[in-house]
């Protein structure tokens, strides 16, 4: 009878503290905005395993914290504690409930998975290319377009097919939730639908390398109209180096192409507003151009295009090989390599003038 108050008392306020636990965690935002279709249903997914995990992480410490009250030692007592050979109905019951608990979760975890990677019409497919340390991307039927940027249609399914040029990489867009390791010899499968118009963070979610924490880029949603006048322009770039996109302006075109390319995660340059340190600095580069490339038989702006095209032909001092991407030949035509290298060169000698 001494022992029912407290009981009471436990199962009152694991009862309260339960309440209280569901109502925190269901208010706590966790993600960020909901940008596709498979945002919405992960997001109802996650709270439901929060609900269920509340009561049961209530029930266990209200459990361990009651045994540790009830039956401590009390002062003076050497006793041995009672011989206890265990409860085989307890046992069952320990055992069939979390059994069924678990199953109903994947069940349910299993359907949600199933309704997001089923096929659907009008599919647009993306080829994501992983390397150390910037994503690049295939269009294949916009002809084979490749664009150092993730642009996307609105309301329109997309099947990512990822891939990595070197080691483990993971393609991850928060706002969408679904994420895919990009494994060296193996493609992987995201399909999502995005919903919402807006720019979001592109990230690589396994560590990979010195400039891991830089390999961020950006992926736009656009509606299908304006998709479509990107994928013209993207055409039209390739010709005349981005510079008609850009309003005729060639430094704006540069700046562009050198934050598309993702050089602005590994290379500090004051114009583009980059402070990265994994690869030279460049905000000198005109001055580094003219003396290595008088020493290698080169003019300046044969020496940048050298170093962008193959940058293990001269590697600056301080600095390891393998270390940039080599294919940028084949990313880029060789009018945008041309815009670029003409950036480069122009506001590093703009800094020598002032």
């Amino acid at each position: 009878m001494r022992n029912r108050r407290p009981i009471s008392w436990a199962v009152l306020l694991s009862l309260v503290a339960t309440a209280i636990g569901i109502a925190i965690v269901l208010a706590i935002d966790w993600f960020p905005s909901q940008a596709s279709t498979a945002a919405r249903d992960i997001d109802t997914l996650y709270d439901v395993l929060l609900i269920v995990s509340v009561p049961i992480f209530v029930l266990v410490m209200a459990v361990a914290l009651y045994s540790v009250y009830a039956f401590r030692v009390r002062p003076g007592d050497m006793r041995d504690g009672a011989p206890i050979h265990g409860n085989t109905r307890l046992e069952i019951v320990w055992v069939t409930i979390p059994l069924i608990i678990v199953s109903v979760l994947a069940a349910y975890g299993w359907i949600v998975l199933d309704d997001i990677e089923a096929k659907k019409a009008d599919t647009l497919v993306v080829h994501v290319t992983g390397q150390q340390f910037a994503w690049s991307f295939e269009y294949p039927a916009q002809g084979k377009l490749q664009s150092n940027q993730l642009v996307l249609p609105q309301n329109r399914p997309v099947h990512f097919k990822i891939n990595t040029k070197d080691v483990l990489h993971d393609f991850w867009v928060p706002d969408f939730r679904l994420k895919s390791d990009a494994v060296p010899g193996i493609t992987t499968d995201v399909r999502l639908t995005p919903t919402r118009l807006g720019s979001y963070p592109v990230v690589c979610a396994e560590l990979c390398g010195i400039g891991h924490s830089t390999m961020r880029q950006t992926v736009r949603v656009l509606p299908a109209a304006d998709f479509d006048a990107w994928v013209r322009e993207q055409r039209q770039g390739d010709a005349d180096g981005g510079v008609a996109a850009a309003g005729g302006d060639e430094t704006a075109a540069g700046r562009k192409l050198f934050t598309d390319t993702g050089c602005n995660a590994c290379h500090t340059l004051a114009d583009a507003g980059s402070t990265a340190t994994v690869g030279p600095e460049l905000d000198d580069l005109a001055a580094q151009a003219a003396r290595y490339g008088e020493r290698e038989g080169q003019t300046p702006t044969e020496y940048v295009r050298t170093s962008i095209e193959n940058p293990n032909a001269f590697v600056v001092a301080g600095f390891q090989k393998d270390l940039m991407p080599g294919d940028y030949a084949s990313q880029l035509s060789p009018a945008e390599i041309g815009t670029l290298v003409e950036y480069l060169l122009g506001v590093s000698k703009g800094k020598e003038a002032r």
